[in-house]
């Protein structure tokens, strides 16, 4: 992840990372309504980029460092990263992360979801929606002025409310000219961490929230990350624009 300068888009550049992003989400959400059991992750992945091509957009994983899909799908314990496949086939009460990017207009949008498997446990429900909320707190957060640490300690101080632990090697970060730019947003910590947020900034913030410990591992293929103790684990991701008038969700409808 860049580690360096921290890039201000402008008001036009921002527009069309909306625009980028609406895409996105039709895109995304589109093929979340196809998770259910009995479909494999490489279907779910051939189906969206079925969508890029249909949009005239190109997904901004398939290739990135050798990543081999445009769709990271992550099921269960997988908390980022799972390569999709044909043989691996989506059962009753799993949950699979959809972590999606498109380039629109030469410029980039990030955004995740995790969705239920036909029907869940009370337990993985719960799981899912402390994440989802912890994202929505942690946009509260994305305004002209607060540290980049105020984001993470509002999420981390939600999910552990909850008994959940939030990942600490996979972190939010800016984004827009490149999938990972300066800053990096971490999803814990103290609120005065980390650079200053300023207008014109963007920046993916995604919350990765385990059930059990935060601790994860790599996969054999390299890419796949899970939690290390098996844990089920839900990843939630918006792009935010910050602005004078607050945060800007540009991976929303």
């Amino acid at each position: 992840m860049s580690k360096g300068v921290i890039h201000i888009k402008s008001p036009e550049e921002i527009l069309l990372l909306r625009e980028g992003g609406k895409i996105l989400h039709e895109i995304l959400h589109k093929t979340a309504a196809q998770v259910k059991p009995g479909v494999s992750t490489g279907e779910l992945n051939e189906y969206a980029e079925k969508l890029l091509d249909e949009r005239g957009v190109v997904g901004a994983f398939k290739g990135y460092h050798g990543f081999p899909a445009a769709m990271c799908i992550s099921v269960n314990e997988a908390c980022v990263h799972g390569i999709p496949s044909y043989e691996y086939i989506l059962n009753e009460g799993d949950i699979v992360g959809l972590d999606f990017g498109v380039i629109f207009e030469k410029l980039i949008t990030d955004s995740a979801i995790t969705v239920a498997v036909g029907e869940v446990s009370l337990e993985t429900r719960h799981l899912m929606d402390t994440t989802k909320k912890a994202l929505k707190e942690g946009i509260k957060q994305a305004q002209i002025g607060n540290h980049v640490g105020a984001i993470g300690s509002e999420v981390q101080k939600l999910v552990e409310a909850q008994g959940y632990s939030v990942v600490r090697e996979l972190i939010g970060h800016g984004v827009g000219y490149e999938v990972h730019e300066a800053p990096e947003v971490p999803n814990f910590g103290h609120k005065n961490d980390g650079p200053l947020l300023r207008e014109g900034m963007v920046i993916a913030i995604e919350p990765i929230v385990n059930r059990g410990h935060y601790a994860v591992k790599t996969l054999k293929d390299n890419w796949t990350i899970v939690s290390s103790d098996g844990s089920l684990s839900a990843h939630y991701e918006h792009s935010i624009a910050i602005t004078k008038d607050g945060p800007v969700v540009l991976t929303a409808e």
